[in-house]
């Protein structure tokens, strides 16, 4: 719940309008490319099941022309990159950017000025999408919805 006085957390979700999973994973990258070139940390929170690996391999290959400093968590380098890919633990305390791309909501979640959520029209993640707006409105979060064309 949203503590009284406390800085609003803001959720942007980004609406797909297909259900190409490449096509999502794209637009995260181009999410993470965005806030990183802004000179936002930023944190990834991907499942234990390869997510974390597969957006690490992404992140090195989705376009040509730019160049995004990450690494995954739990190395000694980790907290010094302005880009995380966490898969499970929580983040360090300065990151301001939380990309959830987890079926839940970590627990850790309202640490973060601002979390983005990527959904395309793919049934499971049009359904982790519902709950976890309907979640974000019941703890107070400024949400809002984009959709993407």
């Amino acid at each position: 719940m949203a503590v009284e006085g406390a800085p609003v957390t803001r959720v942007d979700f980004y609406i797909l309008p297909d259900a190409d999973e490449d096509r999502r994973q794209v637009y995260l990258c181009r999410i993470v490319d965005k806030a990183y070139r802004l000179g936002h940390r930023i944190w990834i929170h991907a499942p234990v099941n390869g997510r974390a690996a597969a957006l690490d391999e992404r992140l090195w290959t989705f376009n040509q022309e730019s160049f995004v400093a990450h690494d995954r968590s739990g190395g000694e380098t980790a907290l010094a990159a302005p880009v995380v890919i966490g898969d499970g633990e929580e983040p360090d305390s300065d990151r301001k950017l939380l990309i959830n791309e987890d079926a839940e909501i970590p627990p850790f979640a309202d640490r973060f000025a601002r979390i983005a959520e990527v959904i395309n029209h793919d049934d499971a993640i049009r359904r982790r999408g519902r709950a976890h707006y309907a979640y974000y409105r019941d703890q107070g979060f400024e949400l809002h919805y984009h959709r993407v064309e």
